[in-house]
């Protein structure tokens, strides 16, 4: 998911680090990672994004490649100015998403191993939303507004949690990568769909919504 360009980060992305645990003090150490990669975000129009994903297995979550394709969507999302990247996104049909929460002015890092998601009511949010596959243009989307959120941590451990608002709209964005759907899919209204840098999404949702 494409980030609003009025947020300003603040913090250090933890996934540059690696985490440790030591077997004879047994507290946890933190080592640099020595090597991260930005790799190449696919488009609108590549097959892999209409492909599903396979889960992980649970004791592949902590494994040294999971960890290295972590840290590799982290680096990818920061350099095209994200707020969310599903593997998929990057030719990995996984089940991983990660998603920067955005609190004031600052921000949560979060990585979410075959994340489930239950609606909970009927309540619709709508808001318009970008996307890194689809890079340059924003659509308006209405999305559930209270979900249940299932999913497995960077630790392996099973969470479950009730997430609404704008959080849950990124979930919602996110998660459908894995099975291969994009925003523009869940629009309803293809008139309100256009340019980031020339869409007046006041003006043009109100425009619509009188004729």
């Amino acid at each position: 998911m494409k980030k609003c360009h009025y947020f300003q980060i603040l913090k250090l992305n933890s996934f540059n680090y690696e985490y440790i645990n030591d077997a004879i003090t047994n507290k946890l150490q933190i080592k640099r990672r020595k090597t991260m990669a930005i790799r190449n975000i696919l488009r609108s129009g590549n097959p892999i994004l209409r492909e599903r994903s396979t889960e992980f297995e649970i004791d592949q979550i902590q494994t040294q490649a999971t960890r290295q394709l972590v840290a590799d969507m982290f680096e990818t999302m920061e350099a095209a100015n994200g707020q969310g990247l599903a593997a998929p996104q990057i030719g990995e049909l996984k089940r991983v998403v990660i998603v920067r929460l955005f609190r004031d002015e600052n921000y949560i890092d979060r990585v979410l191993f075959n994340p489930k998601i239950k609606v909970v009511g009927k309540s619709k949010l709508g808001s318009w939303e970008g996307c890194l596959s689809v890079p340059g243009f924003v659509g308006y989307v209405e999305r559930i507004r209270r979900i249940e959120l299932e999913f497995y941590d960077e630790s392996a451990k099973k969470n479950l949690e009730t997430v609404e608002g704008y959080d849950a709209v990124v979930y919602q964005h996110e998660c459908d990568h894995f099975d291969g759907i994009l925003y523009t899919d869940r629009m309803t209204d293809s008139r309100l769909f256009g340019f980031d840098d020339t869409t007046d999404t006041r003006e043009l949702r109100a425009l619509v919504k009188s004729n």
